[in-house]
């Protein structure tokens, strides 16, 4: 019997894509967490208009 991994996306938090110009909240606070140890990225949910800071997951 083989054991397969799944993996799944964490949302960590959400920044609304018109911020000013110049100011990149999303990946500010996914530095903040790559810098604690936590694998954190940003990806864009056009359905919402939003950013999100994201971070992989296996369950």
């Amino acid at each position: 019997m083989s054991a397969t991994t799944e993996q799944t996306r964490t949302v960590l938090e959400r920044f609304p894509a018109g911020g000013p110009r110049g100011s990149w909240p999303a990946e500010e606070y996914a530095a903040v967490q790559r810098a604690q140890g936590t694998d954190a990225r940003v990806v864009m949910d056009l359905g919402s208009d939003q950013f999100l800071v994201i971070t992989n997951t296996t369950r």
